[in-house]
Parts: C-alpha cells; structure tokens; sequence
C-alpha cells in the first residue's frame, strides 16, 4: 500500500516512527528466543539489549515530553546495556512500554506545538528537533535490530522489503495497483 499523502510533518513523522516499529517486529519475530540475547561480538549488543536501551530512552524522553528534561534524573543509560530481559515477554514488555509512552506523547500534539522548546539533557531544541533526533536514533537502532536478525537467521530470513532478485517483479506489481487505482 503506497504511503498516504500528507504535508503534515507530526502525521508523517507519526507514520514513520510506526512503520520502523512494525519492521523491528516483523524481525523479532523471525528470532528464536535464545537469539534475542545472542552477539557477534563482545562489542555488540544484543536484540533485547537493544531493546531494553530504546525503551529506556523512550521512557526518559516521552514522559513529560513537553514540560520536562528529555533526560529523566533517574535515568541511568549505562546499565540498558547490562542484564538485558531474558525472555521474549520480558524483551516484548519492555518494547510496548516505550513505544506507548512515544505514541501517548506525540499524538496529541498539533502543528503549533513543533515550534515549543523542550530539553534534553539541558540543550533547548524544538519539538520538531526533538522529534527529529529521536527518529533518527530509532532507525539506527531498528536497523541494528534488522540486521542482527538477518544474520541470525540467514537462509531462512524472510525479507522485511523487496526481496533480492525481485525488483522487477515489486515495481510491476507497484505500477499495476496505481493503474487500477485511476
């Protein structure tokens, strides 16, 4: 289904930041639950650490979004990389947690409210900014997600977007449904 139309900003930022969620889900899902813990590397984070930190974040920077610190004094950012939930209810609880707080937070906004300053960690930036910046941190995250699980689950992987060799096929596919549309 194309995308709608739109030239409101927190509409669109709305359906992005919803699109990127149902992505991490649909990897997550692919995942055996022992693989939500796995790493590559001593350096890398897991899927549930991964997780674990965005609901963190989210946790500090939606609640109260608009009349307090992005970044919350009993938030401790270095322990979302330590312990992470060890089952996929736990991992799952953590997730729906963060993203709810996210959405509760921005739905109600109007396009006047893009121009209100908040805070994070003390920086002034508009909500636009703030909005902005945590999108682009959710992305990197959910790309980190997407591709831990890729790997994980390497030939029975089952595309989260056009598959390989079949770009061709999505586009006449694409072109088809807008011939109909007329």
């Amino acid at each position: 289904m194309p995308p709608k139309l739109t030239t409101s900003y927190l509409e669109d930022s709305l359906a992005v930041l919803r699109q990127y969620k149902k992505m991490a889900e649909a990897a997550i899902a692919q995942v055996r639950d022992d693989q939500l813990t796995a790493v590559l590397d001593p350096e890398m984070n897991s899927i549930a650490q991964i997780v674990k930190h965005m609901a963190g974040n989210m946790r500090s920077r939606w609640t109260d979004f608009l009349t307090s610190d992005g970044e919350k004094p009993d938030r401790n950012r270095d322990t979302e990389f330590e312990q992470p939930p060890s089952t996929r209810e736990q991992v799952m609880t953590l997730w729906d947690d963060g993203w709810r707080r996210l959405f509760e937070a921005l739905e109600p906004l109007s396009e006047g409210d893009l121009k209100r300053t908040v805070t994070i960690r003390g920086e002034p930036h508009s909500v636009m900014q703030a909005i902005n910046r945590q999108l682009a941190h959710y992305a990197s995250h959910i790309g980190q997600i997407v591709f831990l699980a890729k790997h994980l689950q390497h030939s029975n992987w089952k595309s989260l977007s056009i598959p390989r060799g079949k770009s061709a096929e999505y586009l006449q596919q694409v072109l088809a449904g807008e011939k109909s549309q007329r």
